[in-house]
């Protein structure tokens, strides 16, 4: 209840979970999330009626053309813009079913890579109210969350709890919760 925001992001730990998709859309939630190159989906034509029978991410990467990936920058780094090429296809979800939801599936192509190795599903834009650019935004945010844990871990100590109680464990994540806040909040 009141969870806040509208979109969950998370990487293919969770998005390859179909229970943890349909309960995130039965809350009411958007979500982009990664996906596993060998997640099964079928494409979709415009009319959102299927163009063949369900193939993995990878496949449907594998037989897009050049041209119909598209560079776009999601922000400025701390030395260069970060960019790659993305496309986009609308699909259902094979284990979802028939009457599974119509989502984007975004492939993105790293530069140095020789193929495409990143796949996302999104039910963000569908219906064509946000823009492509605005999608790959939002779901590269995920970084932000996973750079945090990633210090909070290196330099706070997040990792370093060894006691057994939830009361425990959760006073402890509340200090470096803490810590972290009054660290990003002098800098």
């Amino acid at each position: 209840a009141d969870l806040p925001g509208q979109v969950v992001l998370a990487d293919a730990a969770y998005g390859d979970a179909k229970e943890f998709r349909s309960t995130v859309r039965l809350l009411g939630l958007d979500y982009a999330v990664g996906v596993s190159s060998t997640t099964n989906v079928i494409v979709l034509d415009k009319e959102r009626q299927p163009t063949g029978t369900a193939m993995s991410a990878r496949a449907i990467a594998k037989d897009l053309p050049r041209s119909a990936f598209r560079r776009t920058t999601w922000r400025e780094g701390t030395k260069v813009r970060l960019s790659a090429r993305f496309a986009f296809r609308r699909v259902r979800v094979s284990a979802d079913g028939p009457d599974g939801e119509v989502q984007w599936l975004i492939i993105e192509w790293r530069d140095g890579e020789k193929t495409p190795e990143h796949y996302a599903l999104a039910t963000l834009g569908v219906d064509g109210k946000m823009s492509r650019k605005k999608i790959i935004r939002l779901f590269k945010e995920r970084y932000r969350t996973e750079q945090a844990y990633e210090e909070m871990k290196g330099e706070l100590g997040l990792d370093h709890f060894e006691g057994r109680s939830f009361a425990g464990w959760h006073h402890h994540v509340s200090a470096v919760l803490c810590c972290y806040a009054f660290i990003v909040a002098k800098l």
